[in-house]
């Protein structure tokens, strides 16, 4: 059973195979539903979750959501609950497309997926979660909401503030037009994730103001000493700091197995 507000998309995922009927209606799709998947901007959970909660067997509740704390129901819950965050963006960075037509069967295959269950949470239902998840071929792990909130911060985050925040500076300079026309590979490579749905990272900022904060001003802060090293024309220190950053990324991020 799929849910969503295009009609035309529904009706090319029952053309697709992907679903088999579908429903504009939250609570009816939901009804008798073994497992929901959510996968909505996070401003529109706590709606989501609030429509679908009478809806629900408690004893058949499972759910999968982007942002665990923004998730929340306003209202109570079923308390035998699976509760996961998947990393921001898509999957397969490499694919940024919307939509049924974006979809495809190794789309999760040797994706990392985090799970941060709750402590009123039934192991059962946690372990069902994590089951669909490996049956899709994700790598699943387990974290605390506040230290999986302190990881994508660090991870996801702030890469998505330095890419926004790269492009619309140079879009408001008077000479925009001829620095896009020049950007190099680099530029296209490192700003790619620019391109990601702006309602949805707007949410994802205030669900984790907190620490994306924090993460933001430790990174200032080492923008500013990158900036005096040039400045003085310190040749050591930046060649000590590209050569860290070099064996870092070569060791933690080339050597990891999947990706995001």
């Amino acid at each position: 059973m799929g849910c969503g507000r295009g009609k035309a998309n529904l009706e090319r995922a029952v053309e697709l195979g992907v679903i088999d009927r579908y429903s504009h209606d939250v609570g009816e799709a939901v009804a008798g539903a073994d497992m929901v998947f959510v996968a909505v901007p996070l401003g529109a959970m706590r709606e989501a979750f609030a429509a679908m909660r009478d809806r629900l067997a408690p004893t058949r509740w499972s759910r999968t959501a982007a942002a665990p704390r923004a998730a929340s129901s306003p209202t109570r819950a079923p308390r035998s609950g699976g509760r996961c965050r998947l990393r921001p963006g898509t999957p397969d960075r490499r694919h940024r497309a919307h939509g049924v037509e974006a979809s495809f069967p190794t789309l999760y295959r040797d994706r990392r997926v985090i799970l941060t269950p709750l402590p009123d949470n039934d192991a059962q239902a946690v372990d069902r979660v994590a089951a669909m998840w490996r049956a899709c071929g994700a790598e699943v792990a387990e974290m605390s909401v506040a230290h999986h909130d302190e990881v994508l911060a660090a991870t996801s985050h702030l890469p998505h503030m330095l890419a926004f925040g790269l492009v619309d500076a140079l879009a408001r300079m008077k000479e925009n037009d001829e620095i896009f026309r020049y950007a190099a590979g680099g530029f296209r490579d490192f700003t790619r994730i620019a391109s990601s749905s702006p309602v949805m990272w707007r949410d994802i900022c205030l669900a984790n103001r907190e620490a994306l904060s924090r993460m933001l001003e430790r990174f200032a802060i080492e923008m500013t000493d990158l900036a005096d090293a040039i400045r003085r024309g310190d040749g050591e220190q930046l060649l000590e700091i590209f050569s860290r950053a070099k064996a870092a990324r070569d060791r933690y991020v080339d050597g990891m197995r999947g990706g995001e």
